[in-house]
């Protein structure tokens, strides 16, 4: 009786696509899980943070070896890719994908994130869990909403002052903005804790300081001052474009659901929302398997080395049921990326 009360309280056209939405989905995720690609891959990820540390290590010891000289700014861009790879880890860990147990997987995040990259896990899996269950929706995704940066003409509109300007040429000052990224999420971070309950900031706060400590006694003990800021400076740069460059082709540029229109069924929000990048191996190394964001988006929870395993399934059902599947290479993403926020601030140039 309650079902039927509520199917009559809604509009007919949203109960269609409701039902056609969880229909289209279902069969799919009945063949992913058939495959087994939702099972955890914990002996790769294990490895996979082993090698990392290993690699960590090794550039620590380096900065000590050659600290005296500016040939140490060498190891800046490396640090930036491994700190990048680390981040990877603690986003896999907030999506569970690691493995199934809360307990465990919020200590893989809080190592990976508070600890070593200074960034807080609970800030973080907050708004990236808000992000994934709407997708580039205007009014609850966070990803979407104004800020440094605008995605949509209406954000536009509403620009004063200085943010105006920055609309005017957001679309030239994206990548730029991008090098500051690392060192804003730690800000984000800090600024947090006030929001978090007594013992999560207990646990967060004294991590996220033990990493700022860390972090300076590290560089001041192996090199004089000077190098020492020009390696922060080139470091936490390149870790910001880094991860601005992994993160940038997903969604922008992509539909956005309208907020007064129809609610989209799962596999509409997160399909036609969302970017796949075309590459081998590599590609995926570097983007840490968030190339495949149409799939993640669908299966958080799939381990990362599944993703491009169901990909084929994904692809292959999206055509069958007449959805569009957004797939394109790593640079015209890049410029597809770019021309739509060169239009978002178009009407501003006109002024």
């Amino acid at each position: 009786m309650p079902q039927a009360a509520t199917a009559v309280a809604e509009r007919p056209t949203e109960v269609r696509a409701r039902q056609s939405s969880g229909s289209d989905f279902a069969p799919l995720l009945r063949a992913v899980r058939a495959r087994g690609l939702l099972e955890r891959r914990t002996a790769w990820y294990a490895r996979s943070m082993a090698v990392n540390a290993a690699a960590l290590a090794a550039v620590c010891g380096g900065l000590f070896a050659i600290g005296h000289s500016w040939w140490v700014l060498l190891l800046a861009p490396v640090l930036s890719v491994l700190c990048a790879r680390t981040a990877f880890i603690g986003h896999d860990a907030g999506h569970s994908q690691i493995t199934s147990n809360r307990t465990v997987a919020r200590l893989i995040g809080l190592l990976h994130g508070n600890l070593l990259l200074g960034m807080s896990v609970g800030w973080w899996n907050d708004k990236h869990n808000r992000h994934h269950a709407n997708p580039n929706h205007v009014d609850k995704d966070p990803d979407v909403a104004a800020d440094v940066l605008v995605f949509t003409a209406r954000q536009a509109k509403l620009r004063a002052g200085f943010r105006r300007m920055l609309t005017r040429n957001q679309a030239w000052l994206f990548f730029p903005l991008t090098l500051l990224q690392g060192v804003a999420m730690k800000i984000y971070g800090f600024r947090d804790l006030r929001r978090q309950s007594r013992r999560e900031r207990v646990v967060e706060g004294p991590l996220l300081v033990v990493h700022l400590v860390g972090y300076v006694t590290l560089l001041l003990t192996a090199m004089p001052l000077g190098h020492a800021l020009a390696f922060a400076a080139l470091h936490q740069a390149l870790f910001g474009l880094h991860l601005g460059l992994a993160f940038a082709p997903n969604h922008k540029g992509m539909e956005m659901p309208d907020p007064d229109g129809e609610r989209w069924g799962h596999l509409r929000r997160q399909v036609l929302t969302s970017r796949n990048i075309r590459g081998g191996p590599l590609t995926d190394w570097l983007l840490g398997g968030l190339n495949y964001q149409i799939e993640h988006h669908l299966f958080p929870s799939m381990p990362r080395p599944h993703l491009r395993l169901a990909q084929p399934m994904v692809r292959a059902h999206c055509h069958a049921v007449g959805m569009s599947y957004a797939q394109t290479g790593l640079v015209d993403s890049y410029r597809q990326v770019l021309r739509h926020m060169y239009e978002v601030g178009e009407p501003l140039r006109v002024e």
